[in-house]
């Protein structure tokens, strides 16, 4: 398995160490007439990418599959301790932008983000750990998600980010959905501006 570190939207690193920071995991894929051949998933590949011992790398309790339309958005959605999530996150069918914004208030990279295009065909998965928000924009119709997370869905501790927000400046590529908006959950309309989330309410 291959694990690189993302630069961010404006050309720099996040700050942290390899198990802090989002990774982009590609596996070896073995292929040939019949089809192919790789591994999803393996604890010792996933602790060597982030540079940890077996024992000590995020261990998953949950896998979530979702499945949207074209130009259906995601996000930014998180959890706050007790309960934070981290996300191994993997495309199927279709195409995805997935998006990761740093939210630890003691980062130099507070506030910045890394985005991968993850498909069916490229096998690559984004590792989203705990202090970053997540989402992502289909591009394919349909596009089918599966993603690993450390820690049980708790509404309580469930928070969300505008994906539009102009301070974030995320850079979607909209452009791809030929003049289409993005088809939002009304939570993730209403979610708040970076400007107006509390302290509390980040990392």
């Amino acid at each position: 398995m291959q694990a690189d570190v993302l630069l961010t939207g404006a050309g720099t690193s996040l700050a942290g160490d390899r198990h802090q920071v989002p990774l982009l995991l590609t596996p070896r894929v073995f292929a040939d007439a019949r089809g192919f051949f790789f591994e999803s998933w393996n604890q010792g590949s996933f602790a060597a990418a982030l540079g940890l011992p077996v024992e000590q790398a995020p261990a998953f309790v949950q896998d979530n599959h979702s499945r949207s339309s074209c130009g259906v958005l995601r996000g930014l959605h998180y959890q706050l301790p007790p309960h934070p999530q981290g996300k191994l996150v993997r495309c199927i069918v279709g195409e995805i932008f997935d998006v990761a914004v740093d939210l630890r208030r003691g980062s130099a990279s507070f506030g910045d983000w890394v985005g991968a295009v993850l498909s069916a065909e490229n096998h690559q998965q984004l590792w989203v750990p705990e202090g970053f928000a997540h989402g992502f924009l289909t591009l394919s119709d349909p596009a089918e998600v599966l993603y690993k997370t450390t820690d049980f869905w708790n509404p309580g501790c469930e928070r969300a980010i505008r994906w539009d927000d102009p301070q974030l400046a995320i850079t979607w590529p909209l452009g791809q959905l030929e003049g289409m908006a993005p088809l939002l959950a009304e939570k993730d309309a209403l979610a708040p501006w970076w400007a107006d989330v509390q302290a509390e309410d980040l990392f």
